[in-house]
């Protein structure tokens, strides 16, 4: 699994670099309208990746139980007693083989003392698997009727799953999970009004008194503004990584999709603003280098440090990203659509952008491309 991060902080790295150093070598600097389409239609599609993939994954994550190990032994269990149902194995060779998914004979004389500490109703399905290994080999019961407690207490343990749903929602604290989601889109505000910019785009066009005003100055030089949108695609690299330590494939290739189509404007738009802001050419190349390394390192961080966390812990980190997407989305669009010149035709090309992404995934998932994290 690790080479899909690999390739998506290749991708990332070659697209910025890309997009950020074309305005610098050439003259595509002043095709603003283009830019203003593209930057319109990659919100959308960032908007709808928040929506529709980012948030529902990262819920879903942040409210998981965590018990992949007992589902793991609920399945194979199911398995062994469909072995007999079909005649495939006896009762005593269906023993045999539950003994040796909990680990041998050890465990089982180890149960006993496992469950000192349990009280009558709170054993987890490995537990009452042992406790009832323990009976057979101590002649309390026979192979039958072992294999007809073993199929109690998996249906047992499938009625808990269902009754702890809600409360395990509970426990995982909704305003947690919430708190994830606004602080990712607080943290980009604080830094937009703490002067560490992000949005250039309305910016670096200005200085061709489109809107009737003249040059923005920004302090020292601009170097904020490039450290707003690095911290930015620092928290791009975050939400692929997150979704990539999941191991879902199809959730990675969507969060990237949507992390790459945004990442083309806002390389461009800071290789203009950094060419307006820099007496030096070499000084623009180091602005768009900084920003275009930034997403793929937190990519390989995010998914190496969050790869053995708890699954709650990915979706929290997820739900933070996408808040960082809907306030990135927004704060790119806002100030076209509030213009009464542009406005409609900024909101056509988001609404290409968030149709665009919509009917892709739906798409993919009638295919069967599509497997959520669970």
């Amino acid at each position: 699994m690790s080479e899909a991060p690999l390739l998506y902080a290749a991708l990332t790295l070659v697209i910025a670099l890309t997009f950020g150093l074309l305005p610098i070598f050439s003259s595509m600097k002043d095709q603003q309208d283009r830019l203003k389409t593209f930057t319109a239609i990659a919100a959308g599609i960032i908007i709808a990746s928040a929506m529709l993939v980012v948030i529902p994954e990262g819920y879903e994550l942040a409210t998981s139980q965590d018990a992949h190990g007992e589902e793991e032994l609920a399945g194979s269990l199911a398995l062994v007693l469909l072995e007999v149902h079909h005649g495939d194995i006896n009762a005593t060779q269906a023993v045999e083989e539950v003994e040796a998914l909990l680990g041998g004979h050890d465990e089982a004389h180890d149960a006993e003392h496992d469950d000192a500490g349990h009280e009558e109703g709170e054993e987890t399905l490995e537990e009452a698997l042992l406790h009832t290994i323990e009976e057979y080999e101590a002649g309390d019961i026979n192979a039958t009727q072992a294999v007809d407690e073993f199929g109690a207490s998996l249906e047992a343990h499938a009625h808990e799953d269902g009754d702890d749903a809600h409360a395990h929602e509970d426990e995982a604290s909704m305003l947690l999970i919430g708190g994830a989601l606004l602080a990712g889109f607080v943290f980009m505000l604080v830094l937009e009004g703490s002067g560490i910019g992000h949005a250039v785009h309305e910016e670096h066009h200005d200085h061709g008194d489109e809107h009737g005003h003249g040059h923005v100055h920004h302090n020292d030089s601009g170097w904020m503004v490039v450290l707003g949108l690095t911290l930015h695609s620092a928290t791009d690299g975050l939400a692929i990584g997150a979704a990539a330590a999941t191991g879902h494939l199809a959730l990675t290739a969507t969060v990237a999709l949507a992390v790459l189509i945004h990442k083309a404007p806002a390389a461009f738009s800071l290789g203009v603003f950094s060419m307006h802001e820099r007496a030096e050419r070499n000084d623009s190349i180091r602005d768009v280098a900084v920003f275009s390394l930034a997403t793929p390192v937190m990519m390989l961080l995010a998914f190496f440090a969050l790869a053995d966390l708890d699954t709650h812990v990915i979706g929290l980190a997820m739900l933070f990203s996408a808040g960082t997407f809907l306030y990135v989305a927004t704060v790119d669009t806002l100030p076209d659509i509030h213009n009464m010149e542009t406005g409609r035709r900024a909101l056509f090309h988001v609404l290409i952008g968030v149709v665009g992404l919509a009917l892709v995934l739906m798409g993919a998932d009638a295919a069967g491309l599509i497997e959520h994290a669970h």
